[in-house]
């Protein structure tokens, strides 16, 4: 087996769960590999791990990548392998909502995640592309979700920007419905690996096996029932009930956010630049034949086409 390598992950979190489904099925053991999974000490110096050689590979937002690009285009950070094609925020309402519109939005008091840039950017940009001006929102002091969640409860709020385990317990205690969630959108490239180029093409194996290893994930995660994946990864998550966890995973599965393929396409990856350059993050063009090894990305492919 080959030395062991150190997988960073941003946090920890339900919208992560075909990593944690690959950990506890083995699946990267069945493919050769000896993965420790660490946990990163904060988003923004994840990246910052794999330049200085804390980590070997991490799973996080293809947004870091193009930051550093945007910053230095001879970054040598590299993406691939798509585990999270959607977004795993969702607007959380006080009121019902059918047939939801980003106008509905317009006079609300709203709250949004400012745990990392992309939520808020992706937000943006698909209120722009609805016609509204972003600024014209009524959005109230950022506050982290969980200090947002508080004053919900309060009635401090009217919407709030959120992910999981914050939706769930809004709708259970019968304050809060869900308004949208923003995985609707499609396949946006919100998850992925990421590396150095020199580890990608030092270790282009294992690279391959992680990718082969979530392969074996992702058929489990789409085939067996959310009971069950919650039972494979509840020691991730001890706090929560395997029930609340079961009915994260069914709405978020059902909504399409969980890639089926570790395919990374240049429409996904495009959408979530244009989100971040429309936002203001970025101000170049990075292209994507230099940011994503699409040979690492469909190595789950290479056994059918031979």
């Amino acid at each position: 087996m080959p030395r062991p390598i150190t997988l960073f992950e941003n946090l920890r979190a339900v919208p992560y769960t075909p990593f944690y489904l690959a950990i506890a099925r083995g699946d990267w053991v069945r493919e050769g590999i000896d993965v420790r999974v660490e946990t990163s000490p904060a988003m923004n110096q994840t990246a910052a791990a794999l330049l200085d050689g804390r980590a070997d590979v991490s799973w996080g937002g293809p947004m870091r990548v193009m930051t550093y690009h945007d910053a230095d285009p001879k970054s040598p950070l590299i993406c691939f392998g798509q585990v999270v094609a959607g977004d795993p925020f969702i607007l959380v309402g006080r009121t019902r909502k059918r047939n939801f519109r980003f106008a509905d939005l317009i006079g609300q008091r709203l709250a949004v995640a400012i745990e990392a840039p992309t939520p808020w950017l992706t937000f943006q940009d698909d209120v722009g592309r609805a016609g509204i001006d972003p600024h014209s929102l009524r959005r109230l002091k950022d506050r982290p979700m969980a200090e947002n969640v508080a004053l919900f409860r309060r009635g401090r709020l009217d919407v709030v920007q959120v992910f999981e385990p914050y939706a769930d317990a809004l709708v259970q205690s019968g304050k809060g419905h869900i308004w949208h969630r923003f995985a609707t959108r499609g396949d946006i490239a919100y998850t992925s690996f990421y590396t150095t180029r020199k580890f990608a093409r030092r270790n282009r194996k294992t690279c391959k096996a992680l990718v082969r290893g979530i392969v074996r994930a992702q058929a489990a995660l789409h085939s067996e029932t959310p009971g069950q994946i919650a039972s494979q990864i509840g020691s991730f998550f001890p706090d929560f009930k395997k029930a609340a966890l079961a009915r994260m995973i069914k709405g978020y599965r059902d909504s399409g956010l969980w890639a089926r393929t570790p395919a990374l396409p240049a429409e996904a990856f495009t959408r979530l630049k244009a989100a971040l350059i429309s936002g203001g993050l970025i101000a170049s063009d990075p292209p994507y034949e230099l940011l994503v090894d699409a040979g690492l990305s469909n190595a789950f492919d290479e056994e059918t086409q031979s």
